[in-house]
């Protein structure tokens, strides 16, 4: 019996998958749960093999999710249902090791056939999806990705400088760069582009 744990903020769209895969003979729903740290705790006590999980969650997105799942070794598998074919979301999602990046307007029966062959060790993601996500390449070079990642752990400029062995006045110099590069007045907003899209390492 496969267990599996739905992910899912939107309760329609969470209860219709529940029973509907209930009604698969090798499923069983172990668990809800409507954001992105219930996900977590549902996960470390219900101990599923799969994780249905959306990306756009309250308190934790499916991609934090997927990242700390990962982080704490979890054999839980994570397939990303998602309506978004964001830059950077894919390459996000492989990055956090998920087995199943797919559309939500998939058949049940796919679906469910895409979770046989997740158990059986392979890899499902959706072409739209893959295709999609490349279209718009990351702007940052490595160091500016390095910077920003920093800046968004609350580092100062002075702190980043002196972690990375740079002057203050060089950190200043490749924060200017990605704030034009990005088009934003500041750094909490090119932050949470850079998030948005999957560009921070």
């Amino acid at each position: 019996m496969i267990r599996i744990v739905i992910a899912e903020d939107q309760r329609i769209l969470r209860g219709a998958l529940s029973t509907l895969l209930d009604f698969e003979e090798d499923m069983e729903i172990v668990g809800e749960a409507e954001n992105g740290e219930d996900t977590i705790h549902l996960i470390q006590e219900k101990q599923p093999d799969i994780c249905l999980m959306d990306i756009e969650m309250p308190i934790k997105s499916g991609l934090e999710v997927a990242e700390e799942l990962k982080k704490i070794g979890s054999s839980c598998r994570v397939i990303i249902l998602t309506t978004f074919a964001r830059p950077g979301y894919f390459e996000r999602a492989v990055k956090a090791g998920v087995y199943g990046y797919l559309l939500k307007d998939g058949s049940i029966e796919e679906l469910a056939e895409s979770i046989r062959r997740v158990m059986a060790g392979k890899r499902e993601y959706a072409s739209e999806l893959i295709i999609s996500s490349y279209e718009e390449d990351n702007p940052l070079t490595e160091r500016e990705q390095e910077i920003l990642a920093l800046a968004s752990e609350g580092m100062t400029g002075k702190e980043i400088a002196e972690s990375l062995f740079l002057s203050s006045g060089t950190v200043r110099n490749y924060i200017s760069e990605i704030l034009q590069k990005l088009q934003v007045k500041n750094k909490i907003e090119a932050i949470a582009i850079a998030k948005d899209k999957g560009w921070l390492p």
